[in-house]
């Protein structure tokens, strides 16, 4: 009799065993869009499966809460914010939350974009947990760069991938130190005719040509005419720095009086670089930057097409400038 109770037993043992294994590894769902759930920091198992259950996802939390012992992930699991896709089995998901697979989400940084846009950008994204939010400039940079003493130019701008509810400082330090990382590669392979002192002069550099051209064959060149100017002390000229010197005031016009009135920016009345960059600078300014096209223009003029004309004297600066704007 016991020899038969202990076969019954084993036998159902088995089953149950099969079963569970059969469950484990049949999708939830096969078809739709991924389901979005959170698992709340300091949750045990048994509230973390009632939380995934409570999120609309079918799958039976005791099972769940008995697979997740079964194999040794029960005191595992990683509280976030997740995504469950179609034909996810409840093994891949228990895998899912031991590794902290959060839910991705994504933030691009546009070249050119001045630091209050990317600010703008970032206060815009509902993902990210705003613990910036009520800091000023300055005293977020403290937090990021305090060896600096102004943001502008010191981001990178880039696609950046986050898991939702990432704190938004922890993206501000992921952008400055990337934009660390290709200063400092494009530094240590500069020409070595450029006449900047420093990696920030040449970011300020790259941050001009990123504003004044979209255009990656005239790049080099007119980073090649700055430098040019800067080499025989010619003042810049620079439109882009002019307007970022006017702040609120720019309202979409530049007019002469502009660029007559002076200001920390204003490269018609100040010699050499402004004091910091002007914009977010991409790859390829930086590079145009650090290698700028020989050439022996000291003018260029946009054609209204997107590229530029370039002259070696004003003579010929002015007959381009009659013909392409007047």
């Amino acid at each position: 009799m016991f020899k038969k109770l202990l076969l019954s037993v084993m036998v159902l043992g088995g089953l149950a065993a099969a079963g569970m294994a059969y469950w484990a590894r049949q999708p939830i769902f096969e078809a739709g869009q991924p389901l979005p759930f959170t698992i709340k920091a300091g949750s045990n198992l048994s509230s973390s499966v009632q939380q995934i259950a409570g999120a609309g996802i079918d799958v039976n939390p005791d099972l769940l809460a008995l697979l997740a012992r079964l194999t040794n992930k029960g005191s595992k699991l990683k509280a976030g914010s997740y995504e469950l896709k179609p034909g996810t089995t409840p093994l891949r998901l228990l895998t899912q939350l031991v590794r902290g697979e959060f839910a991705q989400e994504s933030l691009t940084v546009i070249e050119g974009w001045t630091f209050r846009q990317m600010r703008l950008a970032v206060a815009a994204q509902s993902a990210l947990k705003h613990d910036t939010a009520a800091l000023s400039d300055t005293e977020l940079l403290a937090k990021i760069a305090p060896d600096y003493r102004m943001p502008e130019g010191l981001f990178f701008p880039d696609t950046y991938l986050f898991a939702k509810g990432s704190s938004d400082l922890q993206l501000y330090k992921q952008a400055h130190a990337l934009l660390l990382k290709h200063l400092q590669q494009a530094w240590d392979g500069r020409d070595a005719s450029v006449p900047y002192k420093t990696p920030y002069e040449a970011l300020i550099m790259a941050s001009i040509v990123e504003k004044e051209t979209g255009r990656r064959a005239d790049r080099t060149t007119i980073a090649g005419v700055f430098v040019n100017r800067l080499k025989i002390g010619m003042l810049l000229q620079t439109d882009p720095t002019v307007i970022y010197g006017m702040g609120d005031q720019y309202r979409g016009t530049i007019h002469k009086r502009d660029l007559t009135t002076d200001t920390a920016y204003n490269t018609y009345t100040r010699p050499g670089l402004p004091p910091t960059p002007i914009a977010l600078p991409g790859g390829e300014s930086l590079e145009a930057a650090m290698h700028p096209a020989k050439t022996d223009a000291l003018y260029f003029v946009a054609r209204g097409d997107g590229s530029s004309h370039f002259s070696s004297n004003l003579s010929e600066h002015n007959q381009a400038v009659n013909q392409y704007q007047r």
